[in-house]
């Protein structure tokens, strides 16, 4: 399973300024917004790690993915969610030549933590001996800010602060998720066994 982020998160719905606030940094100086490129490099850094940490894509952006067998005759898990939209199903043969799937024989299952594409009338179509899957889809809570849960929003801010607040020192554990954080994340987060099934 291959899994790759098509769009980027796109700056302008960064929250540059909640994260200036939430760090208490002054402002109506001369020089404010000098250091808003840092701020946005450490915002995406911790929207990363929040994101890999719960499976949650926080802001909508598109997503491909590649399988080379479905989850299940009837499902495929998709590894981040929650997905809000299956752009296309293209079986692709060893040979690489590719057949894009009609949308009629599959249906997206939402869910907020295990979304799934089901076959429309039971099973999924057979992937092709030798060949793989590949699916575009979009996921995320919403395209603003806004629309991230508070308790995953604040978790960003706080995390971005850490890495702010350390940037210029090695820091032993540092991979480690500082407690506050874990602690507003803990209820999104989903243990997965298996092939990506969640339990």
């Amino acid at each position: 399973m291959m899994l790759t982020e098509v769009t980027a998160v796109p700056t302008q719905v960064l929250p540059v300024l909640q994260f200036r606030d939430h760090l208490r940094l002054g402002t109506g100086f001369a020089d404010d917004g000098f250091e808003d490129a840092l701020l946005e490099t450490y915002l995406r850094a911790a929207i990363a790690a929040v994101e890999a940490w719960t499976g949650k894509a926080l802001l909508a952006r598109d997503f491909a993915l590649e399988v080379q067998d479905w989850t299940g005759p009837e499902a495929q898990t998709f590894p981040v969610a929650p997905v809000s939209a299956v752009g296309s199903v293209v079986l692709v043969a060893a040979d690489g030549a590719p057949e894009t799937v009609d949308p009629a024989r599959y249906r997206l299952v939402e869910d907020t933590h295990v979304p799934e594409l089901r076959g429309a009338a039971g099973c999924l179509p057979t992937i092709p001996f030798g060949g793989r899957a590949r699916l575009a889809f979009t996921a995320g809570f919403g395209a603003d800010w806004g629309l991230v849960p508070q308790d995953l929003a604040h978790a960003v801010l706080m995390l971005a602060a850490y890495y702010y607040e350390y940037r210029h020192e090695a820091r032993i554990g540092a991979e480690r998720i500082p407690y506050g954080v874990s602690r507003l994340i803990s209820s999104w987060r989903v243990v997965r066994l298996g092939r990506g099934v969640a339990r």
